[in-house]
C-alpha cells in the first residue's frame, strides 16, 4: 500500500507555477497511490463553496478527475480553508477530514494534524484561531456577500503578513510538550503534519517508548510529498 501526504500549497492566483506543479503531481503522481491526504492549506483562502475563485477552478477539476478513477482524496482543513464545505466534497469528489484524524500506517495508529495547533507558544495566533474556527463566525461570514468576504480575506492576509515578519521563529514552530501531550490524548507514537513549513523526520522518546513526527514541506518555492510505502515513509521533492 502506498499513501501520500501534502499540505502548505496555499494556491493562489500570485503563484500559477505551483498551481501547474500539483496539477502535474495529481496526473503523474497520485494515480499510483492507494490514498491522497491533503493536511491543510490546500488554497491560500476559501471564502465558501458559492463563490469559488477561477484560479482554482483548475485544480478542483484535476482533484475530481483523480477521484473519479477510484482514488481516494482527503483533505484536512488548515488555517486558510476552513471555509470549505459539502458542495466542495460534491465537486472534487474529496473528502473533508476534521483534526484529529487517526489512520493505520505500518501496523500503527498515526495522529494526522494540519499543525497549527501545536503552535501553542504564538499566544495571538491562538487566540485568532479560537476566533475563526467557531462555528456561529463562520456562518456569520458565509452569511455576508461575496465583496466583504474578499475585504475580509484581504484583512487577514495583511494582519497574517505583519505578524509573522515581528515574530521570532522559535515562537511559531511547534511547543515539544503540547506535541507530546496531545500524541498521548490520541494514544499514538507517530505524528505527520504542516504548517509550520519545517519539514523533516522528528525522533524522540515518549514515555519510554519511541515516537516519531514527520513534517511535510510547503510548495512555495517546489513540490513536496511525503510517500510512505509498506514498511518506509520517505520525504520527496517533486520539481
Amino acid at each position: 500500500m502506498t499513501l501520500l501526504f501534502i499540505s502548505d500549497l496555499h494556491l493562489s492566483q500570485e503563484r500559477p507555477n505551483i498551481t501547474e506543479l500539483f496539477i502535474r503531481f495529481l496526473d503523474e503522481k497520485a494515480p499510483d497511490a492507494d490514498a491522497l491526504y491533503i493536511l491543510g492549506d490546500l488554497f491560500e483562502v476559501w471564502l465558501g463553496d458559492d463563490m469559488i475563485l477561477p484560479e482554482y477552478q483548475q485544480a478542483i477539476e484535476q482533484i475530481s478527475k483523480l477521484t473519479s478513477t477510484g482514488t481516494p482524496v482527503y483533505i484536512m482543513y488548515g488555517n486558510r480553508d476552513f471555509l470549505m464545505r459539502e458542495q466542495f466534497e460534491q465537486l472534487t469528489g474529496a473528502r473533508l477530514i476534521h483534526e484529529p484524524h487517526i489512520i493505520e500506517l505500518h501496523g500503527q495508529a498515526t495522529l494526522l494534524l494540519h499543525g497549527d495547533t501545536l503552535c501553542t507558544d504564538d499566544i495571538e495566533y491562538q487566540k485568532l484561531r479560537g476566533m475563526v474556527r467557531n462555528p456561529k463566525w463562520q456562518d456569520e461570514v458565509l452569511a455576508k456577500p461575496p465583496s466583504e468576504r474578499l475585504a475580509l480575506a484581504r484583512q487577514f492576509r495583511e494582519i497574517s503578513k505583519n505578524e509573522t515578519a515581528q515574530k521570532e521563529n522559535s515562537i511559531m514552530d511547534v511547543n515539544q510538550h503540547t506535541v507530546e501531550q496531545t500524541m498521548r490524548e490520541n494514544k499514538v507514537y507517530h505524528l505527520i503534519h504542516g504548517h509550520t513549513h519545517r519539514p523533516g523526520v522528528h525522533n524522540f522518546l515518549l514515555d519510554n517508548h519511541d515516537a516519531e513526527r514527520i513534517v511535510l514541506a510547503d510548495w512555495y518555492n517546489s513540490g513536496n510529498y511525503l510517500q510512505c510505502d509498506n514498511e518506509t515513509c520517505r520525504l520527496i521533492e517533486f520539481n
